[in-house]
């Protein structure tokens, strides 16, 4: 938990009150429903908590913002941004039902009301957000044919509407298709080595509708 004060010193009582929760929250049923790796577990601050709130240093969303959390598995990125950004729309998406089974006793545990979820695959899911945010749960190419429709047309926020992706590695063959991709290293924001090889990649989306 000091390691998310660290980096975010200005949250408020309750949002403090959330983030101490989410250990335990987690650590309980990752015991009956198997989500998070034991190793990852244990360090869950700093490789899921923290590594979510990363895109966060790249963009702070809006208030009336709306994210869609593509293959969230056990709530990452978007359980963690829901509760730093409380004033925004997240919407969670995976199709493994155990794992939003355990994203909504988490979300109903930190009474979260700016969460929403649905089992099921994103491309039976409707609906435009301002942001597409996921883990690296596909390459690039896939991942935008499998958001095709869902970006809003209007960008209210300093980048524009589209994909804010968390991925690990050299980047450039992956991207080379996607000229207007920029990367954002996150060892640029978090000191820790766990990040030394890990980024953001924010793709803006053109609208289709």
């Amino acid at each position: 938990m000091d390691l998310i004060l660290k980096y975010f010193p200005d949250l408020s009582e309750e949002q403090i009150a959330q983030f101490h929760m989410l250990a335990d929250l987690y650590k309980d049923w990752n015991q009956k429903i198997n989500v998070v790796s034991r190793k990852d577990i244990d360090e869950l601050y700093l490789r899921h908590v923290l590594h979510s709130l990363g895109i966060a240093k790249i963009q702070s969303f809006k208030s009336g913002s709306k994210i869609l959390d593509v293959g969230t598995g056990g709530g990452f990125p978007g359980v963690p941004l829901a509760i730093l950004f409380p004033d925004s729309e997240f919407h969670l998406v995976d199709s493994i039902g155990k794992k939003i089974k355990v994203v909504d006793e988490v979300v109903a545990g930190l009474e979260l009301a700016n969460v929403s979820t649905t089992n099921a695959r994103v491309e039976m899911v409707s609906g435009q957000y301002d942001f597409v945010v996921s883990r690296a749960v596909a390459q690039m190419e896939t991942f935008v044919h499998w958001i095709k429709g869902r970006v809003a047309k209007k960008s209210k926020h300093e980048l524009q509407n589209g994909i804010l992706y968390l991925k690990g590695g050299d980047l450039s063959e992956e991207l080379k298709s996607f000229p207007k991709a920029k990367i954002y290293p996150l060892k640029d924001v978090f000191e820790e080595t766990f990040y030394e090889i890990k980024s953001v990649v924010h793709l803006p989306i053109k609208y289709r509708g």
